[in-house]
């Protein structure tokens, strides 16, 4: 019998489910490599490989076998193959701007275990989709807000959850269509950069965020009375600050949150949150000659920084706090612990830290490769962002699995 791949789902699954891997057909004890290879849409390859040897029947089992030294990772890792991916071109990150077409996963069979690969044995193709058969994608541009909404199968209500980025501007998808494949109507929301969105805001007004709060409770298949927000470093700031200020938001979780304003300040109504001065010169060259940017901002909690802290005392929602503990970009831990100091001395009890070790700025859904040095936000140079490989594919996993629960319980 000639080696084969079996794969489970056969042909297609979601990207932030797992992928079961398995050859048939090996020799007792067959030393093989095995790889796997995916473009991304601008071409750039991804690749990781690892290797194995077959069991005395000639099976190959990645739920049971270990992956033998010298590859892309070690030891009994049946999604290694995924989470261990990592860009041909340094310091690429792997991004989905087209969220209906998959992504294309090769993987190959060689034999042995050389440094170049010995004779292809098997391969195989698996797509990555990021919608769900039934979910659907509806641009949105109603008033000022410029979104995409995703809505799970069926004509019933479901949990509303807006979905906020970070500083790169512009209207990122993946997490929000992911989100709608498991039950929330989900709205990816861009802020800045896109279409007729200011390119370089002087100030972000609470006043448009309240407005995309108020269409998805107006929307017939959003579950009332609140939303959910979900956000992301300067997302995550967006999100505690509509937290603070705006009615009906019932849970937020948020993903490396700095608790105070930064780079841009926040106005609503007569009320404007200045933005934490940040000083340049502080940043930190480490041993590879990247920067750490985590000292450059004030700090917050001591005057006169303090004055750009998000009165998260006044939020009424239920807070998660999700911090990696090596985040170079924002002091991630620090801010959330001592936040829930200050918010536990005003006698509120809402909101709780799940902290990661190994986790760096990055926390995306399960199976999108580790980004540890890339391009700062705020200053575009060579940066790093934190986390390693594979303490940080188990904390993608638990945060997703934890903010889907915790959406449904608030929502």
């Amino acid at each position: 019998m000639a080696p084969s791949i079996r794969l489970s789902p056969a042909a297609r699954s979601l990207f932030d489910e797992p992928l079961a891997i398995a050859v048939q057909g090996l020799g007792p004890r067959q030393q093989v490599t095995l790889r796997t290879s995916l473009r991304d849409e601008t071409g750039e390859l991804f690749q990781a490989s690892a290797r194995y040897q077959a069991g005395d029947d000639g099976e190959l089992d990645l739920a049971r076998c270990p992956a033998l030294p010298g590859g892309s990772f070690s030891g009994l890792e049946p999604m290694g193959l995924l989470w261990a991916l990592q860009p041909q071109k340094p310091f690429w990150r792997l991004v989905k701007r087209d969220v209906q077409s998959p992504f294309l996963l090769q993987l190959e069979v060689f034999e042995g275990h050389a440094e170049r690969p010995g004779r292809l044995l098997a391969q195989a193709q698996h797509e990555r989709a990021f919608l769900r058969d039934g979910v659907r994608r509806v641009p949105v541009r109603e008033g000022r807000i410029r979104a995409t909404l995703f809505l799970p199968p069926g004509e019933h209500s479901f949990p509303g959850i807006i979905d906020i980025h970070g500083l790169g501007g512009g209207l990122l998808e993946p997490r929000a269509s992911l989100l709608a494949n498991h039950g929330f109507a989900t709205l990816a929301l861009a802020y800045y950069q896109f279409e007729d969105l200011p390119q370089k805001p002087k100030e972000l007004h609470l006043e448009y965020f309240e407005e995309a709060v108020n269409y998805m409770l107006q929307h017939p298949q959003v579950k009332g009375p609140g939303v959910g927000l979900l956000g992301f470093s300067k997302g995550a700031e967006v999100s505690l600050a509509m937290a603070a200020f705006l009615k009906n938001i019932t849970a937020v979780a948020s993903l490396n949150a700095p608790v105070v304003a930064t780079c841009i300040p926040f106005s609503y109504k007569d009320k404007i949150i200045p933005a934490l001065p940040l000083c340049e010169h502080k940043a930190k060259a480490t041993n590879s000659k990247f920067l750490d940017y985590s000292d450059v901002p004030d700090d917050p909690f001591q005057a006169p920084g303090n004055q750009s802290l998000i009165p998260l005392e006044k939020a009424e929602a239920q807070l998660l706090f999700i911090v990696g503990q090596d985040d170079h970009v924002v002091k991630s831990e620090y801010y959330a612990t001592e936040v829930c100091k200050l918010l536990q001395a005003q006698g509120k009890g809402n909101f709780q830290i799940l902290s990661y070790p190994g986790t760096g700025h990055c926390i995306d859904p399960p199976f999108f490769p580790l980004y540890h040095i890339g391009s700062h936000p705020v200053f575009h140079k060579r940066a790093v962002l934190g986390g390693e490989l594979r303490a940080y594919s188990k904390a993608q996993v638990h945060a997703w699995s934890q903010i889907q629960a915790f959406f449904k319980k608030h929502l």
